[in-house]
């Protein structure tokens, strides 16, 4: 079976990573040249909206993507021709945020206040019905803390609104949490579903830093209710392969932050840390697949690289490492490969994540 891909980063490089054991074969469409996937299988370099490159990839069996920006017309015309996974619908949910935190009120699913905000007057009208401190934010196209603006104050207003204004916006109350976590979920074709065990997750300057797993003094209510909000999103978009749940841990209440209809960085611990990775299961779920198992085989973390490597021999020195070098130019701000982290106890696995951290330090 061949399967497509919009997209060739690192997450496409582990789908294919993940795929080869089961006899899968690849295409890639991406417009950046040298993409990490392109190292693994064939990568078409063109446009989203390459008539030839869009005939050519959907030759495959089935084609899904490994991030939300690609144009949700592009998916509509794949859908023509070949089976996609996820589908249009699921996208065009996720890569817009009013529209995903519209699902998210319409499904009972706690979330933060929010308004839509299209000029000047209606950032106005938003503040004065969602309150402050509030957060605006483009409603697509924002990744890693980008595209976003905090309002403490009625002064800070206009320059949110000149940093961030001409664009469809969203303005969210400002949520106090306690900590970030996230649920990675995966449905098949049938409507069987597999959940993994809520990941804790830390943030640097709006990038992911660090993840554990299972997250630490996890209420198992906690689990169950996370699983309930997600298996809601999974059967409104008819949904089919991995979707990531983002949540703030608020008194215990889980509020949804925003979804991922795709693989996710914080559930790059499943590689080594799980009975079946996030990439395996996804690609079981688009190619009618039976899914496997989603249980944590132990204490587990991953720490990103971002701006820099550190050398491999000192990585792969921490005893239960596993180092993942994604192949691109060192570029402030850039997620550059990672390691994961496999410990026999939450003691053992603190001592390693204390170890890899020193290695940051300059």
């Amino acid at each position: 079976m061949k399967v497509g891909v919009l997209g060739a980063g690192q997450l496409g490089r582990m789908l294919a990573l993940a795929g080869y054991p089961l006899g899968l074969r690849f295409c890639f469409l991406d417009p950046a040249a040298g993409s990490p996937a392109s190292a693994l299988a064939e990568h078409v370099v063109a446009p989203w909206g390459d008539a030839q490159a869009l005939t050519q990839l959907a030759e495959c069996d089935v084609v899904t993507f490994e991030f939300e920006n690609v144009p949700v017309e592009t998916v509509e015309m794949l859908a023509t021709r070949t089976q996609v996974c996820p589908g249009a619908k699921a996208l065009a949910v996720a890569r817009d945020r009013l529209h995903e935190k519209t699902a998210f009120q319409e499904l009972g699913i706690p979330t933060a206040k929010f308004a839509a905000v299209d000029d000047a007057a209606g950032l106005a009208s938003a503040l004065s019905e969602v309150g402050l401190p509030a957060v605006l934010k483009t409603r697509c196209f924002g990744y890693d803390g980008k595209g976003q603006h905090v309002i403490r104050s009625a002064a800070d207003a206009d320059a949110a609104w000149r940093a961030l204004g001409g664009q469809p916006l969203l303005l969210e109350a400002f949520v106090t949490f306690s900590r970030e976590l996230s649920l990675i979920a995966v449905r098949s074709r049938s409507g069987d579903t597999r959940f993994y065990p809520l990941v804790e997750n830390e943030h640097r300057e709006g990038i992911l830093h660090l993840s554990r797993a299972p997250a630490r003094n996890l209420d198992p209510a906690q689990q169950t209710r996370a699983e309930e909000h997600a298996r809601r999103l999974l059967e409104r978009l008819s949904y089919v392969g991995v979707l990531t749940l983002e949540l703030f841990d608020v008194g215990g209440t889980l509020f949804a932050n925003e979804i991922a209809p795709r693989v996710h960085n914080s559930g790059h611990w499943t590689i080594e840390g799980a009975e079946t990775s996030q990439f395996e299961n996804h690609l079981r779920a688009v190619c009618g697949l039976p899914l496997g198992s989603a249980s944590a085989r132990g204490p587990t973390a991953m720490l990103n690289f971002v701006g820099h490597m550190p050398p491999a021999a000192r990585v792969l020195g921490i005893a239960g490492a596993h180092l993942h070098d994604y192949g691109k130019l060192p570029r402030a701000r850039r997620k550059l490969g990672h390691v994961t982290l496999c410990g026999a106890s939450p003691a053992d696995l603190e001592a390693k994540i204390a170890e890899a951290l020193a290695l940051l330090e300059p």
